[in-house]
Order: C-alpha cells, then sequence, then structure tokens
C-alpha cells in the first residue's frame, strides 16, 4: 500500500508540475468556469489551456461536465484549494528566509 500511495502523491505532484497548470487550479478555486472563461482569466489561447486542462482530467485533478457544447470545468477535490494556499505559505518562509539572508549580507 506505501507504494501505491507513493506512486499515487508522485503522479498527482507530476500533475501540478507546469506554472499554467497551476494558475488554472487557482482560478478555478474561484469556482467553476469553462474553457473560454479560463481562457478570459488568463489572457491566453485556448489551445494552451485545452492541453492543460487534458492534463489536469487525465491525472483526475479536474473535472469536466458537459454543458451543451461547453464542458464546466472544476477541483475535483476541494482540498486542492487548501494544498494551494500551504504551497503559498511555504514559499512565503522560503521568500522571508531569503530576505533576512540578504539584510544580514548587507549589513555586513
Amino acid at each position: 500500500m506505501n507504494r501505491e500511495l507513493q506512486q499515487f502523491k508522485a503522479e498527482f505532484f507530476k500533475a501540478l508540475a507546469h506554472p499554467l497548470r497551476i494558475r488554472i487550479l487557482e482560478v478555478l478555486c474561484e469556482g467553476e468556469k469553462n474553457v473560454n472563461e479560463i481562457q478570459a482569466v488568463l489572457g491566453l489561447e485556448g489551445s494552451a489551456v485545452s492541453q492543460q486542462l487534458a492534463v489536469l482530467r487525465a491525472k483526475n485533478v479536474v473535472s469536466g461536465v458537459k454543458d451543451g457544447t461547453n464542458v464546466i470545468y472544476s477541483l475535483r477535490d476541494p482540498l486542492i484549494r487548501e494544498l494551494l494556499e500551504v504551497a503559498k505559505h511555504i514559499f512565503d518562509n522560503h521568500l522571508v528566509d531569503a530576505i533576512s539572508l540578504l539584510e544580514t549580507i548587507r549589513s555586513e
């Protein structure tokens, strides 16, 4: 079981290992959206957004539901929102450490 869990985690984090996919997830944290809405928020062409959504769907990170000719995308698990928030806090902590180090170097 432990090996299966490790494999799941590795595949899950691979799905997150692209800046545009992270940005798409951040947009979906605000609520369900179709491709056109995601494109409008990101200011990108449809093919790039669609490709990244396909990766996220294949890894079961987002889900899509047909609504007429549109597909409405949403986070598959609401805990993804919390995961992204925790990642932001970790980044902020590293940034604070880097700033502190720079201030120490400058004062020497």
